[in-house]
C-alpha cells in the first residue's frame, strides 16, 4: 500500500510534504485555536455564561454578524457585476480599475477607516451632502456596513472573475439561438455555473468582515449598544487584563463563524455536485 501511494503520488516526497503541511497547519492554525478553546474550558459555566451573555456583548454580536451578512450580500451582488464588467467588456482604464479592486488588500485597515471617516463624517466630503437629506453614515450601523463592504469586495470579485473567464460563451450563444431571453440565459446557463464561486466569495467576504477591526473602529464611533463591534470588546477586555472574558467572547465568535461557514461550504458542495 505504501509502495502504491509513492508510485501514484503527484507530489515528490509525499510523506515529507504531508508531514510538513500538517505541522505547519498545526502550528499556525490548530494549536492557537485549540489553545483558545482549552483556556475557555478552564472557566466555570456560570463565569462563561456571564461573560458571553452580557447585554453589551449580545448587542455587539448582533451588530458584528448582522453587518457582516449585509456587507457580504452587497458584495455578492455588486462584486459579481464588477467581475462581469472586467471580464466581458473593454473600456479605457480597465487595467486601472482591475488594480483598484485589490486596493483593500494592500491598504492598512486603519488607513481605510480614516479615509472612510474623511468621506462620510457629517462634515466630510460626501457626508456633508448626505446630512442635508437627513442621512448619516459615519458613527452609525450604516458606517459599519460600509467599512465591511469596502474590505470584502475583492474576495467576491477575485473568486468570480476566473470562473467567468473560463465560462464558454458558446453556451450563451446557443441559448440565444434556441430562443431564450437574456434573463433565462442568466438564470439557466450562467447562474448555475457561477453559483459555487459566488458562495465561496460570499463566505470569504463574510469571514473577513466578522473579524474586521481597524477600519470599523474609526467610522463606527464605538457607541455601546449601538455601534460597538465584538472584536473591539475583545480588545478592550484584554487591555483590562480580563483574559477569561476576552477568551469566552472570542470562543463564541469562533464557533458561530465556523458553523455559518460550514453551512455555506455545505451549500457550495451541494451546488457543485448538482452542477456536475
Amino acid at each position: 500500500m505504501a509502495f502504491a501511494l509513492r508510485q501514484h503520488s503527484v507530489l515528490p516526497g509525499f510523506g515529507m510534504t504531508l508531514g510538513f503541511t500538517l505541522t505547519y497547519l498545526g502550528l499556525i492554525l490548530i494549536i492557537p485555536v485549540a489553545g483558545l478553546l482549552l483556556y475557555t474550558a478552564t472557566m466555570s459555566w456560570d463565569d462563561f455564561w456571564r461573560a458571553v451573555s452580557d447585554r453589551q456583548v449580545v448587542a455587539s454580536y448582533k451588530l458584528s454578524f448582522g453587518a457582516s451578512l449585509v456587507a457580504a450580500t452587497v458584495n455578492l451582488v455588486f462584486g459579481s457585476l464588477v467581475a462581469w464588467v472586467l471580464v466581458r467588456y473593454r473600456f479605457p482604464g480597465k487595467k486601472v480599475v482591475d488594480a483598484l479592486v485589490d486596493l483593500p488588500f494592500a491598504m492598512p485597515t486603519a488607513v481605510a477607516g480614516i479615509a472612510l471617516v474623511t468621506l462620510y463624517a457629517p462634515t466630510g466630503w460626501v457626508g456633508q451632502y448626505l446630512t442635508v437629506f437627513g442621512v448619516q453614515i459615519a458613527y452609525t450601523w450604516l458606517g459599519v456596513v460600509v467599512a465591511l463592504t469596502y474590505i470584502g469586495l475583492p474576495f467576491v470579485v477575485r473568486t468570480v472573475q476566473p470562473v467567468l473567464e473560463d465560462l464558454d460563451k458558446e453556451l450563451e450563444e446557443a441559448s440565444a439561438i434556441m430562443g431564450a431571453t437574456r434573463a433565462t440565459t442568466v438564470r439557466r446557463v450562467i447562474a448555475p455555473a457561477l453559483l459555487p464561486a459566488l458562495l465561496t466569495g460570499f463566505a470569504l467576504a463574510f469571514a473577513r468582515a466578522v473579524g474586521e477591526y481597524g477600519s470599523v473602529i474609526f467610522i463606527s464611533g464605538n457607541l455601546p449598544f449601538r455601534t460597538e463591534i465584538t472584536p473591539l470588546l475583545i480588545v478592550a477586555k484584554a487591555e483590562q487584563y480580563d483574559y477569561p472574558g476576552a477568551a469566552a467572547i472570542g470562543t463564541v465568535m469562533l464557533l458561530t463563524a465556523f458553523v455559518l461557514l460550514l453551512a455555506i461550504n455545505s451549500l457550495q458542495w451541494w451546488a457543485t455536485r448538482r452542477g456536475r
